[in-house]
């Protein structure tokens, strides 16, 4: 299960960071990147679309001088997340500008698409393409994803209901390429448990919400900090996709967690004026069941090493046994 040279040599730590939605911006990725992990953000993070020009310039940019001071200790690569959903009305402009910038990696999402696979192919970039069963892995495969990030159950934001075990068994049995796993990992014991369930890489988002360069409001960071697994429900409410939010925040908004309408599928949008009902929903909070190994919010780069010496120890423990 090898990976791409571009990605395995220039890991600290085998962790790629999760796009998050509003929440992932430049300092974030930057940071991550320079500590040795893959950092991500959502295109449509970036409004209107010429700020997301702008983005790639100065990731591109800073990443590049960090390299050019430190030979001995490169940046890990970064990556853009395309929604290639119909509803996505920025989608062709938004993959222009990642083959423009030769973004190194591009995260697909909600469907899978040929031509846009093609043309990161066409500038040697790789794609790795999320999916939440072994029906969605295959498809995503034959039109031509590099890899796969197997969102399992307990990840944040729009995740599965399968178990790790299972969804990771199931993909292995005819995948031999790239495979991360997404869901409720946020300690280095769990990044060395995905790779010990046949994951190459862990893939890690709501523990970056509780660092200082990340785009979200300081309740919304304490929150990490202060709750558990307990307080995740998993709810299409919000933006007509099934994902994990916290309930605290879902109160504070007037509804009953414990008692939520479902959403209609079809009404699901991704256009240039982002999820449905984003506005409305705007403070409510997602995150995964991982957020009990969150105590404290620091900076990305403390985060990353904490992950790095308990993945080691981790290692260590096991040689020992």
């Amino acid at each position: 299960m090898a990976l791409p040279a571009l990605i395995a040599n220039r890991l600290s730590v085998p962790v790629v960071a999760a796009p998050l939605f509003i929440i992932s911006n430049p300092d974030l990725v930057i940071a991550q990147c320079k500590a040795g992990v893959v950092g991500s953000f959502p295109s449509l993070n970036a409004r209107p679309l010429e700020v997301l020009d702008a983005w790639l310039e100065r990731i591109t940019g800073e990443l590049a001088a960090h390299d050019a001071a430190h030979p001995d200790r490169p940046s890990a690569p970064f990556a853009v997340n395309l929604i290639v959903h119909k509803s996505n009305d920025r989608l062709e402009q938004d993959l222009a500008l990642c083959v423009k910038h030769r973004v190194p990696v591009v995260i697909t999402s909600l469907g899978a698409r040929e031509d846009v696979n093609d043309a990161v192919h066409g500038y040697g970039g790789i794609v790795f393409h999320d999916v939440i069963n072994d029906r969605f892995a295959r498809k995503a495969v034959e039109k031509g994803a590099d890899g796969l990030i197997a969102v399992a159950a307990g990840a944040g934001g729009h995740a599965g209901a399968i178990s790790p075990f299972a969804l990771v068994q199931e993909i292995r049995e005819w995948f031999d390429g790239p495979l991360l796993l997404s869901g409720a990992i946020a300690n280095g014991s769990a990044v060395l448990g995905a790779q010990a369930m046949g994951a190459d890489l862990a893939y890690v988002g709501s523990a970056f919400i509780a660092t200082r360069e990340a785009n979200a409001e300081p309740g919304y960071k304490q929150a990490l900090v202060d709750y558990a697994a307990s307080d995740i429900v998993y709810t299409n409410l919000f933006t007509s996709v099934h994902g994990n939010y916290l309930a605290p925040s879902i109160r504070a908004a007037g509804l009953d967690p414990d008692h939520l309408p479902e959403s209609d599928p079809s009404k699901m949008n991704f256009g240039s004026g982002g999820n449905t009902g984003s506005k409305a929903w705007k403070d409510i909070w997602g995150c995964g069941q991982g957020i009990g190994a969150v105590k404290a919010v620091v900076p990305a780069a403390e985060l990353i090493d904490r992950l790095r010496r308990e993945y080691q120890a981790a290692r260590q423990r096991l040689a020992v046994a």
